[in-house]
């Protein structure tokens, strides 16, 4: 389990190999379960746009969706977080929630909080 998290603390060091460059999204990053973290580490590298923009596309037309079973309204913040790499409106946003999510839930933020906690 700590080849998996060294291999993802390895790919995603520094700001130049994830879009962005925002720690905040790393700390959310890095608490997501390892499958579904080393994906969307994935779709945030600078390399990846030409996946990232079809997939945040989709998820945020799935997330409208929502009443249609399968797809969920849980789609919709996912696609604009991928597409906020990409339009520079939704990074300002992105930020404003990241500003949010500091004041209200730091714990989100800290890394030796348990995952997944439901708080």
């Amino acid at each position: 389990m700590s080849t998996v998290s060294d291999e993802r603390t390895a790919k995603t060091e520094g700001a130049g190999q994830m879009a962005g460059g925002d720690p905040r999204l790393d700390k959310l990053v890095h608490r997501l379960p390892p499958r579904m973290g080393d994906t969307f580490a994935y779709l945030l590298k600078p390399s990846s746009r030409w996946v990232r923009i079809p997939s945040g596309t989709l998820l945020v037309v799935g997330g409208m969706l929502s009443i249609l079973p399968v797809l969920g309204i849980w789609m919709l913040p996912l696609g604009l977080a991928l597409l906020a790499e990409d339009v520079p409106a939704l990074r300002s946003s992105r930020s404003k929630v990241f500003d949010w999510i500091e004041r209200r839930k730091p714990h989100w933020l800290d890394p030796s909080a348990p995952k997944n906690d439901q708080t």
